[in-house]
């Protein structure tokens, strides 16, 4: 699934394509997509102009001049083409057609994703958005805000952080890196991490995530850019995807057998046993 990095990326590169632009025409060609497309969809958002985007954790919002907002989100294999032909592409779901001539498609093989429109006034109220945590480069998002988070949880710290109700947005890739950055044991129970480790947890996640972005985020299976290139943040992994090579921060260290695999809560976790430590 696309990360915060990734969808950041793509948002970017459709705001820098669409804003300010008129939708003339919008072709909806399968609306029973994880949620179903309302079936209104295409006459409220045709004729308006595109306002603004926003991210809010793995989903994307399109604010319109009708008051409304399209709400977006990748799934797991969803990707945005931006000028795609006019000859409809393999799973392409919907397209936008702005008064330029861009045609913006949304192509999703395993139709996990969704696409919705709200109020724009309302957006901190829908469903999707009413209990997520704080966004990880906001200055809502501290130290304390973990603390606080993981009092009396003895949620193996990994698998905390990838709650969207604790921080919006992480996922598994950028929580290793992050964790491996900081030198904590993914294991390590939520509620044993102390202010002086947390603060270097929120640099940490915030470090890995900006360069991420910078990177065009990482691209594995299905995710590619909006214009149709690769992002290269994979090339920067230290621990993910590492089993059995040498740890970067102790190579050589007779203690260090190199980085590790094992499954948390059905996902792959990478990590070094000898520079992550509890506490």
């Amino acid at each position: 699934m696309p990360e915060l990095p990734e969808v950041e990326t793509v948002m970017r590169g459709m705001q820098i394509a669409l804003q300010d632009r008129t939708i003339q025409q919008t072709i909806i060609r399968r609306h029973d997509l994880r949620w179903r497309i309302p079936a209104d969809f295409s006459k409220a958002v045709t004729g308006s102009k595109i306002l603004s985007f926003c991210r809010r954790g793995k989903y994307i919002l399109i604010r319109l001049c009708c008051g409304q907002s399209i709400v977006l989100h990748l799934g797991m294999s969803g990707r945005i083409l931006l000028d795609s032909p006019v000859t409809p592409q393999a799973h392409e779901h919907v397209v936008f057609v702005t008064d330029d001539g861009k045609r913006c498609a949304y192509i999703d093989p395993r139709r996990f994703g969704m696409m919705d429109l709200i109020p724009t006034a309302a957006e901190e109220t829908y469903r999707a958005f009413l209990k997520m945590g704080p966004e990880p480069l906001s200055n809502n998002f501290s130290a304390q805000t973990l603390v606080n988070a993981g009092q009396n949880r003895r949620t193996a710290i990994k698998s905390f952080l990838l709650d969207q109700h604790v921080v919006a947005g992480l996922g598994n890739i950028y929580v290793c890196e992050a964790l491996f950055r900081a030198s904590i044991a993914p294991t390590m129970p939520a509620c044993n991490l102390t202010p002086h480790a947390a603060d270097l947890l929120v640099q940490s996640i915030r470090a890995v995530l900006q360069e991420a972005i910078a990177a065009g985020g990482s691209s594995l299976k299905d995710y590619a850019r909006p214009e149709g290139g690769l992002g290269y943040f994979q090339h920067a992994w230290q621990v993910y995807g590492k089993k059995n090579q040498p740890c970067p921060k102790c190579p050589g260290t007779p203690a260090c057998n190199g980085v590790q695999h094992m499954t948390q809560a059905g996902r792959s976790t990478f990590f070094c046993p000898q520079h992550q430590k509890n506490g």
